[in-house]
Order: structure tokens, then C-alpha cells, then sequence
């Protein structure tokens, strides 16, 4: 969907890094956008975003249940946060493949650690040592950012409810059902029945100026309480 956003938009998608899950689906897709605007927009998509379907293997025809964890990340720069060398820790090894074999022959992975905040970020995608420590730090840094903004929101603002896009992973923010064709964002109570249109991003403005504007009420109404 995200990728049929971008193209509508014209931005640029870049995937960073991948990893696959025992199952066979995903476990974890980190990509990044570039281009104008793109946090006000896609920061709406942080939260839970629920799946009802029927697989193909179910043969009683009932729904089954399965949800992913979306988080938006502003790209942080060096202004925004600061982060010394001295609070690093950089490890280096080998590219491991499927079964825990090695793919090259040198210590081209990268693990970095930020001591003080205790976030781990491993890069292992290119052939590059010095590749793959440039895309592990992009991503440390970003998530380092989010955790002392989120850290700071809370301490300033007890007041959560004039942010419709608060980036809490735990939140069930939206349902996708296959059986009947429908997507709903429970933030706003609003119900497309039209799912393929919104996956394939046909539809996808329309519930996101719904959120813009849902969001900008809120903030005029704490203002005039």
C-alpha cells in the first residue's frame, strides 16, 4: 500500500533494510521516503493495523486475525539530536545467511549500540562495511530521536487527546477486512468499503484529510476549553 502511496505522491522509496520471519511473511521492512511533506502525512499510519481475512488453507471459512506494527520516524539530523561517538559501541562481523551460515568472507556487518539509551541497530544488507554502518546510524539516530520526543511530549502535555497521531505502537489505530471488503480507522469511526481502492492508494487522501481534520478540531477545541 505504502508503495502505491509514494508513487501517487511521487516520492521516493527507498528499502533500507528486511527481514523475514520462520513462517515465511515478514518479520520486520524498514524503508525510508524522501520528499516534501511526507511526516505530516504519513505520520497518521504509527500504531496497530489489523488484518481480518480468511486464509486459503482454512477450510471451516473462518476469520482469521493478524496485525502489524506500523511506526513513522522523522529522519533525525544532526541538529536535532546530538549523539557522541563516545556513546557508541560499534561491533563488526560477518553477514550471516539462512541456518546461521556466513555469505562473505568478511566483517562487513555492523552492529551498533547507543549506550546511554540502550538502542541496538544491526545492518548487514550491504557488501560494505562502511555502507552498512552509514544505514545503522540513519536508523540509531532516528530512533533515538523518537524516544527522547516522546520522552519530552509526555513530560510537557497530559493531554493526549488533541493528538490523533500520538506514534503509540500498541495502539489498534485501523482494521482491514477482506471477507467484506471494508477498511476502518477507529480514531475518527470511519468506514470505507472500498479496501481494494485504499490498498492499491486510490482512496488513501480521503481518510487521511478525515484524520487532518479530525486533528485540527481537537486542537481548536482544547483551545477554546
Amino acid at each position: 500500500m505504502y508503495e502505491k502511496v509514494c508513487s501517487k505522491k511521487k516520492w521516493k522509496l527507498d528499502i533500507i533494510n528486511i527481514s523475514k520471519s520462520e513462517a515465511g511473511g515478514f518479520k520486520e521492512v524498514i524503508f525510508s521516503v524522501n520528499g516534501d511533506n511526507i511526516y505530516s502525512y504519513l505520520k497518521y499510519e504509527s500504531g496497530v493495523h489489523r488484518v481480518q481475512r480468511i486464509p486459503k488453507t482454512e477450510t471451516q471459512g473462518r476469520v482469521h486475525t493478524s496485525a502489524a506494527t506500523v511506526a513513522v520516524l522523522p529522519e533525525a539530523e544532526d541538529v536535532d539530536i546530538n549523539i557522541k561517538e563516545s556513546e557508541l559501541r560499534i561491533d563488526v562481523f560477518r553477514a550471516g545467511g539462512p541456518g546461521g551460515q556466513s555469505v562473505n568472507t568478511t566483517d562487513s556487518a555492523v552492529r551498533i549500540t547507543h549506550i546511554p539509551s540502550g538502542v541496538v541497530v544491526s545492518q548487514q544488507d550491504e557488501k560494505s562495511q562502511h555502507k552498512n554502518k552509514a544505514k545503522a546510524l540513519k536508523i540509531l539516530r532516528s530512533r533515538v530521536y523518537e524516544a527522547e520526543k516522546r520522552k519530552k511530549d509526555q513530560e510537557r502535555s497530559k493531554n493526549r487527546r488533541s493528538q490523533i497521531g500520538s506514534g503509540d505502537r500498541s495502539e489498534r489505530i485501523r482494521t482491514y477486512n477482506f471477507p467484506q471488503g471494508r477498511v476502518t480507522d477507529h480514531r475518527i469511526n470511519l468506514t470505507l468499503h472500498k479496501l481494494d481502492e485504499f490498498l492499491s492508494g486510490e482512496i488513501h487522501e480521503e481518510m487521511n484529510q478525515e484524520l487532518r481534520l479530525k486533528e485540527q478540531n481537537l486542537k481548536l477545541e482544547n483551545l477554546n476549553s
